[in-house]
This record gives structure tokens, C-alpha cells and sequence, in this order.
């Protein structure tokens, strides 16, 4: 068996996860048929060939290796179904052929890559571009795509039929071109392929003491003229001698479409795995059957496409690969049509069609005789019975904590993120973290392994590993809000271990830590865990004497932290009254014995921030604010104090920060202005007279403050403004009366019976009552009778 330079084994130069080149290799072996198969690929792997025959290895897949010493450092061989490669081993496996992998093993790989990344650190921004032979190819050919390019000479090329002449002449052609770039450009950039060339070479010799010349070799083209190239085994092992080594474990793991396209980081990849697949599983027909698969996906997403638009889609791409004088239709042809025909001129849909098809969301799937370390098979044994099978695609589920499999859901979720496996991050659904409810937003990347091959170190289970480190963790902890934090995610994980180990911890940095600021970071996520403790049966006394003792700290050295402080200080502090603000409310339920105590005492700080001239405003504001809302300070009170800050005598921008903290936006300040005129007309009276000079200086704060406010409160805002203040007499709480014209659906006084009247509409609405052509109106100023229970919870 040859090729077209004589005596030799048949060497098959191919683009890594090319359908022309598969198709290629399958004809080329068919042709040859050889007795044995070396494929590029780390020899470690050989034990592992034979799964690639299993019924359940779904393609794409890809090998990983990892340090077994550092599991962090990975190393992954991709393959699709589309791959060279990957058709190379499965004919020989269909055909109880001989298959190996012969480049460089990754026990080398791995420890070289480590030196690699040490050096690019020393030597930044100095390292050379690599060569992109298929770019400069393309260049020579004139195109500007070397995607364009590669699909014309190859993807869209016709085998020849008969004669061993039609598969082997392209690779004769493509051999030669790679020939002459490896003269012009060497390594290209590569100086690891030295060591690897060396390698491939050794073991072609072994394989020709074995087999002859009857042996195929399937490779990058790359590699093609170094393998030919005459060198002696001496000068070989010299390439080889001295390379760092590292013990390295492999296994199979499944992958996806979108880790093989180029923008994810995988330099071998291609931009168009799913347009690629299509190609290769499609030989017939393609851009018809592309086209109705597009029409397919378009029509799942409620948008009009009918058989009509994809024959004329199918026309256009044909038309446009004439004029363009291409073979065949290509991507960039059945895109273009694509948008012109279906999407209507948008690329909005066409975004979703390249997503989903053009790229693709496939994750292939390995059987379970594959080695995995035993973290990964608790893993996949959980995933199974929780029914979360891993995937892809990004997706968002709702999780009843009330409910057992949820539940249990939850619990992996949180070990997971412990132990850095980020397959999960909680998002914002319909119910708050610590609630029933929890929403989480999954995706499975092939990266995940690697995670878990990590943890492994912490145990051989998700719970044992999950406790392990949140143990570790507390211990080398030195921040009180770090632990803090850390008992929260113990309580969420359902880690009834790790809690005593936590809580020493805790208790230590807690009664080391005297800074207020620290304190008020750590309340909250305390008060949130005591929270969790109510919906997930967990004993949380030892949390709550904590977190108790920090509440009272709290407001001892609170008022004397809230003097001194610049612009910034300020802001932060007021962010952390809010936090204990709400921790508090948080720990009066959470903790029965201290609930008064500490209501009242948080009570009196917030009174005493409101009348200190040297806390800053923003502060002095917000605990108002608190106050009022809490009902522990009526709207006469809060319009004197507004009255104070905003006085001719206090400087404009403390009276810029005091309105800030006591009517931001996302305090929902913008609602009460409203509905007390006293207190709009107060910042109306200031706000007109602050001096010229000083007005830019309060700009951008004020700008701050009220443009958080939704649209339609900006919007009543300006029009109580023009219609001037309330007449004397007038009370807050709502009143729209002006000195001058009313402004449009505004009225001088409340109107109690025309009120009344929509009250049995609003029951409809609701569903309280059954729609009675009899039924009465409530009669005016008579309060409404609710016996529906529901009634409460609904309003």
C-alpha cells in the first residue's frame, strides 16, 4: 500500500473535525485497507479505544487527561462524529483492525504545558503568532475566508469514483501544500511539535518493524511533511530526552458543539460544528434538507415560514454561489438567503438560528463502563435519581423546597458550588433565596469534569466532599464575613457536620473582630441562615446566640462609626444600616428571647442617627426613613426633621445626602413624596433655593436620587410641582388639591362612595366572589366584610 510518493505508509493529513476530510479518510480506507490505524492522539488512551465501539458513545465526546497530582491541570482531545479521527477508529474498531494513538503521551504534555504557562508569564507580549495554515492558504488562493475556501476545495469536493486515485489525490495535494508552507514558515509557532514530530516518528518506525508498510496514519496536515521527513531514532530520543513528566489519569467525557466552535477557546476548533455535522450526516441534498431545518426551528418559535419561503431560501443560496462562482451553496450563501427570505431582513432570528444550528447545543454522551474517579459517579449516580440530567443549553428551574425531590435538588446544587462545580447559579425567580422556592439557572460545560476531578481530593462522595472542604474552609478563614457567609452555605448544602467546625470558627472571628463595619457585613447572611433554618428542619440555637451577640455590638459602636466619614464611607455605611436593618427584622422572628430587646434597642440608634449633626446626612436620612416606614415616626415628626436638614444653614451638600438617604429611589421615596405634599413641597421650597454657584455641586446627587424613580412617578412628580403647593389646611397623605387648576384625574377631596363602588369589581377580579347579577354594592363608607381566608394573603 502507498501513496502518491511511493514506498511508505498511507499518510492521511487531515483538518481536525472536517466532514470533506472524514469523508476522505472512510474512502481512502476502504480503498487501502489497511492492517493497522495510528491516529494523533495521546498513547494513554489506547485502553480507551474500544468504548468508542459502545452502543452509548454518542459523539461529540472528547478524551481528558488530567494530572493526577493536579487534577486542575486538564488537557481534552475533542471529537465529533464528523471528525477524521473519530471515522478512522470506528472503521478500524467495525473491522477488528489494530487502532493506536501516537503522539505525545500526556504524562509529557501535561508537565510541558505547566513550563509553558511559566514562561509565557516571563516573557509577555513576546511570544510569536501562530500560523494558521489554512488562513494563508486561503490568502494565496485569494479568498478572504479561509472557512470559504476550505468549503470550496474540500467540504464541497465530489470523491472520485473506482480508483484509489480519487480519495488520495487530495491528500497528496494537501500534503504538498503543507510541505511548502513547513519550508517557508517552520514550526509555525508550534516549537512543541518538534518534540511531538519526534515522537510520531518513533512510533511509525515501531508500527513498520510490525505491519510493513500496511499501516495508516491520520494526523493534522501539519504534521505530514515532518513525518516523511528522514531522521535517525538517535536523533529522535534526542528531542525526547529531558522532558518533564507528570502522572496522568484519562478518561472520556461527553462534549458539545459549542466547546468545538473556534470562539470557545479550543484551538482546533471550527465556528460551525452544527453546519458541519449537517454536511457530513447529509451528503445528499444538503441545502434543501438545511433549509427545512431552519424553516423547522423558525416555526417552533411562533414566526410565519412556510414551504414557499425555504424553496425560495433553497434558490436564492443556489444563485448566490453561482454569482459568486462556488461549487456549492456554503455557509455564508445559505445565510445571506436565510436572512433575506425567512428572517425578513433581521438578524434577530437569524441569531437563534445560528445558535442553535449553525453552532448547535448537542452534548454527547459516554457509557458508564468509562473510568471515572468515584466524586463523578456519586455525581452521575444523583444526577439520575434527582432526574437533573445535565445539558447544554442554558435553562432556568423553579425548585419547591416543600417538595422532596426539589429539596434534595437543592442540596446537590449548593454542595456543588461549595466544592467550585459551578453547574448551577442561583437566579432571581418568583421566590427569594431562603424562601420555599429557589430558581436556578443550569448549564453543563465539559470544563465541569475537570472541576470535579479536582474535589475529588475533598472525598469520594458530593456530601463527604461538600463537608471536607467547608471544614477546611472555616479553618483558614480569617474574615468574620467569609465564616459568616460559609454558615450560610453550610445551612443551604444541608452539611450537619461542617456546622461545629463552622461555628467555632465563627464564634472565634466574631469575638476577635471589633470593627463595626465587619459586624454589619456578617448580620445579614447570619439573620438569612437562621431564616433557612425554618424551611429546611435544621437546629439553628448556636446561630442565633451569635448572631444575637453580633446585633447587640452592633448598636453599641454603630453611632460613633457614623461620624468622620467622607462621600464614600458614607454611602457604604448606609448600605450596611440597611443590611442590619433588615437582619434585625430577620432575627426578632428568628430569635424570640432577644426580639424585643433588640427591636427596641435598634429603634433607639436609628432615633439617635437622626438628631447627631455629625453623622453624615445620607446616614441621617436613610435611619428617618426607617423609622418612618416602621411607624416609630409619624409624618409630622419626619417633615420637621426634613425641615431641619434642609434649612437655609446646613450646607447644600448635606442636604443633597440627607434627601438622598431619606427619598432614594430604591427606598421607594419617590411613592412617599407622592403622597405627602408637606414633604415634596419642603424639598420643592429647597431645592429653588439653593444658590447658583453651589447648584452644580448637588447636580449629580440629586440627578442620582430621582433617577431611579420608575417613568410614571417622575411624571405625577413634575405635575404636583406645576400645580404649585397645597393650600393651607391641606394634609399629606394624598391630597391633589392646588391653588390652581386640578390637575387631570385629580379631585379636591376623596369621594368615599364613588371609591366604594369598585370594591365588588376588584372581588371579581380576584376571584373572591361568583359573578351575581343581584349582588349589592358595598354601601358607602361601610367597611367590606371578607370571610374568603384568602382574601388577606391576596391583598
Amino acid at each position: 500500500m502507498t501513496d502518491t510518493r511511493g514506498p511508505g505508509p498511507l499518510l492521511l493529513g487531515v483538518r481536525h473535525h472536517g466532514p470533506g476530510s472524514a469523508r476522505a479518510v472512510r474512502a481512502a480506507l476502504d480503498t487501502a485497507n489497511p492492517r493497522a490505524v495510528l491516529i494523533e492522539g495521546p498513547p494513554e488512551g489506547d485502553a480507551l479505544l474500544p468504548l468508542a465501539a459502545d452502543e452509548e458513545m454518542r459523539p461529540p465526546v472528547a478524551l481528558l487527561a488530567h494530572a493526577v497530582e493536579d487534577p486542575g491541570r486538564a488537557a481534552f482531545w475533542p471529537f465529533a462524529e464528523f471528525s477524521p479521527e473519530w471515522v478512522a477508529i470506528r472503521w478500524a474498531l467495525a473491522r477488528d483492525v489494530p487502532v493506536r494513538f501516537i503522539d505525545l503521551p500526556a504524562a509529557h504534555s501535561l508537565a510541558m504545558e505547566a513550563g509553558a504557562e511559566t514562561d509565557r508569564d516571563d516573557t509577555a507580549g513576546e511570544q510569536p503568532v501562530p500560523v494558521d495554515p489554512i488562513r494563508v492558504l486561503a490568502e494565496t488562493a485569494g479568498y478572504d475566508d479561509p472557512e470559504r475556501w476550505w468549503e470550496d476545495v474540500v467540504e464541497h469536493r465530489v470523491p472520485g469514483s473506482g480508483a484509489a486515485a480519487g480519495p488520495l489525490a487530495a491528500f497528496a495535494a494537501l500534503g504538498e501544500a503543507m510541505t511548502a508552507l513547513r519550508e517557508a514558515y517552520g514550526d509555525g509557532g508550534h516549537p512543541r511539535d518538534a518534540a511531538r514530530e519526534a515522537y510520531m516518528r518513533i512510533q511509525l518506525r515501531s508500527a513498520k518493524k510490525e505491519f510493513g508498510d500496511e499501516f495508516a496514519v491520520v494526523c493534522g496536515a501539519w504534521h505530514v511533511p515532518a513525518l516523511r521527513t528522514r531522521t535517525t531514532l538517535t536523533a529522535d530520543r534526542a528531542l525526547l530526552k529531558g522532558l518533564p513528566k507528570a502522572k496522568a489519569e484519562l478518561t472520556w467525557v461527553p462534549w458539545t458543539h459549542r466547546r468545538l466552535a473556534r470562539h470557545s477557546g479550543y484551538g482546533a476548533g471550527i465556528e460551525s460544528p452544527g453546519w458541519y455535522e449537517h454536511l457530513f450526516a447529509v451528503p445528499d441534498r444538503p441545502i434543501e434538507r438545511w433549509m427545512t431545518k431552519v424553516a423547522g426551528l423558525l416555526r417552533d418559535e411562533d414566526r410565519f415560514v412556510s414551504s414557499a419561503h425555504a424553496i425560495e431560501a433553497v434558490r436564492l443560496a443556489e444563485t448566490l454561489a453561482a454569482m459568486r462562482g462556488r461549487p456549492l451553496a456554503g455557509l455564508s450563501e445559505t445565510t445571506d438567503a436565510i436572512r433575506a427570505v425567512m428572517c425578513e431582513g433581521s438578524d434577530v432570528p437569524l441569531a437563534l438560528v445560528h445558535d442553535r444550528l449553525v453552532v448547535g447545543t448537542t452534548l454527547g454522551e459516554v457509557p458508564d463502563t468509562a473510568p471515572a474517579v468515584p466524586l463523578q459517579r456519586d455525581l452521575t449516580r444523583q444526577q439520575r435519581t434527582l432526574r437533573l440530567k445535565p445539558e447544554a443549553d442554558e435553562r432556568e428551574t423553579e425548585l419547591d423546597l416543600r417538595k422532596d425531590t426539589d429539596s434534595s435538588r437543592s442540596r446537590l446544587l449548593h454542595r456543588l458550588r461549595l466544592l467550585g462545580i459551578g453547574w448551577g447559579e442561583p437566579a432571581a425567580g418568583r421566590g427569594s433565596t431562603g424562601t420555599f422556592r429557589e430558581s436556578w439557572r443550569l448549564r453543563w460545560e465539559p470544563e465541569l469534569y475537570v472541576r470535579v476531578a479536582e474535589a475529588g481530593v475533598w472525598g469520594t462522595t458530593v456530601l463527604s466532599a461538600a463537608t471536607a472542604r467547608a471544614e477546611s474552609d472555616a479553618l483558614a478563614a480569617t474574615a468574620l464575613a467569609d465564616v459568616t457567609a460559609l454558615a450560610e452555605r453550610c445551612l443551604l448544602a444541608d452539611l450537619p457536620d461542617a456546622l461545629p467546625v463552622v461555628m467555632r470558627a465563627l464564634a472565634d472571628c466574631a469575638a476577635l473582630d471589633a470593627d463595626v463595619g465587619h459586624l454589619a457585613d456578617a448580620l445579614p447572611a447570619l439573620a438569612r441562615t437562621l431564616r433557612y433554618g425554618d424551611v429546611r428542619a435544621t437546629d439553628t440555637t448556636a446561630l442565633g446566640e451569635v448572631a444575637a451577640g453580633l446585633a447587640e455590638r452592633i448598636c453599641v459602636g454603630l453611632p460613633p462609626a457614623c461620624t468622620g466619614l467622607d462621600a464614600d464611607g458614607a454611602e457604604a455605611l448606609r448600605r450596611q444600616v440597611d443590611g442590619v436593618h433588615t437582619a434585625i427584622g430577620l432575627l426578632a422572628g428568628a430569635v424570640p428571647s432577644s426580639a424585643d430587646g433588640l427591636r427596641t434597642r435598634w429603634r433607639a440608634v436609628l432615633h439617635k442617627l437622626t438628631v447627631r449633626d455629625t453623622v453624615a446626612g445620607v446616614i441621617r436620612g436613610r435611619a428617618a426613613r426607617l423609622l418612618l416606614d416602621d411607624g416609630h415616626l409619624d409624618q409630622d415628626a419626619a417633615a420637621r426633621l426634613m425641615g431641619l436638614a434642609l434649612s437655609p444653614g446646613t450646607p447644600p451638600a448635606d442636604a443633597a445626602a440627607w434627601i438622598e438617604g431619606f427619598v432614594g429611589g430604591a427606598a421607594g421615596g419617590g411613592m412617599l413624596l407622592v403622597h405627602d405634599e408637606r414633604l415634596l413641597a419642603l424639598v420643592d421650597s429647597w431645592l429653588t433655593g439653593v444658590p447658583a454657584d453651589t447648584f452644580t455641586d448637588v447636580l449629580p446627587l440629586l440627578r442620582r436620587t430621582f433617577s431611579a424613580y420608575e417613568p410614571a412617578v417622575r411624571r405625577t412628580l413634575g405635575d404636583l410641582v406645576r400645580r404649585g403647593p397645597a393650600p393651607a389646611g391641606a394634609t399629606g397623605g394624598g391630597s391633589a388639591a392646588g391653588a390652581g387648576a386640578t390637575a387631570p384625574g385629580f379631585g379636591p377631596v376623596l369621594d368615599a362612595a364613588r371609591a366604594d363602588a369598585v370594591v365588588p369589581v376588584l372581588r371579581l377580579l380576584l376571584g373572591l366572589d361568583e359573578p351575581s347579577a343581584t349582588a349589592a354594592p358595598t354601601a358607602p363608607g361601610a367597611p367590606a366584610h371578607h370571610d374568603d381566608p384568602h382574601l388577606g394573603e391576596t391583598a
